[in-house]
């Protein structure tokens, strides 16, 4: 298995060495990271301006670029100069959680995202702060769900969330609604800044991302690669 592993937390966040190498077991590894932290960049490429791609020292045994860019374009470098084929594309694991709509904004969702348009089968990975470096421990459980449950024959794309502080299981779940505030502060002059806290409105059921996570459960989110709405197009054809 051919396997790409990359972050919107950048090429210096802590857990990544602790994925490669657990990734390293199941085969080849290609590791493409951000320069510096790209979160909140969601799908974004950069194709106006020269991008800076580094290979750098990083894991015996894993080839890995630093790209002064998007996750969106760390996937668009490994595919289209180192010019391989992937497949799974591994995106996190991301410092703090990525639910309901906000995932929109997720440049750790970008990641994936954009590896589907090279048909390349892709997983998001985000954890609570407090449990970054612990979440190693749960590599091979959510492995094994995927594998023991076949769950690339019904999508090729998913959104794993894994809570803190303990574990009761797997659940699989829908993205739910808002998670975070959004609020625009005036700090001085003509400059504002975006803050955000979980706010975590629930919905009925832990069928939902968001309860699912809060409530102590892996939420195993299936996600789509088209925005099309096919149920719509069927009856407006």
């Amino acid at each position: 298995m051919r396997i790409l592993i990359t972050n919107d937390d950048g090429i210096e966040s802590p857990v990544l060495p602790l994925l490669a190498a657990w990734a390293k077991k199941l085969g080849e590894v290609t590791l493409v990271a951000p320069k510096v932290e790209q979160s909140g960049k969601s799908h974004s490429i950069d194709f106006r301006n020269e991008i800076e791609v580094k290979k750098v020292d990083f894991l015996e045994g894993v080839e890995a670029y630093s790209v002064d860019s998007t996750p969106a374009d760390c996937v668009r470098f490994a595919v289209n100069y180192l010019e391989r084929k992937y497949d799974l594309c591994i995106s996190g694991i991301n410092r703090g959680y990525n639910l309901g709509a906000d995932m929109c904004y997720s440049g750790t969702i970008g990641g994936i995202m954009e590896a589907v348009r090279y048909d390349i089968k892709g997983v998001a990975v985000s954890t609570d702060v407090d449990i970054l470096l612990d979440s190693e421990k749960y590599f091979d459980d959510i492995y094994n769900y995927f594998v023991e449950n076949k769950l690339f024959q019904y999508s090729e794309l998913y959104n794993v969330n894994i809570p803190h502080p303990e574990i009761k299981g797997f659940k699989i779940t829908k993205q739910g609604g808002i998670y975070y505030s959004d609020n625009f502060v005036h700090k001085h002059d003509d400059m504002y800044l975006q803050e955000g806290e979980p706010v975590v409105i629930k919905e009925n059921g832990l069928g939902v991302d968001i309860n699912a996570t809060t409530e102590g459960y892996i939420s195993v989110t299936p996600l789509a690669r088209y925005k099309t709405n096919f149920e719509a197009l069927e009856k407006l054809k």
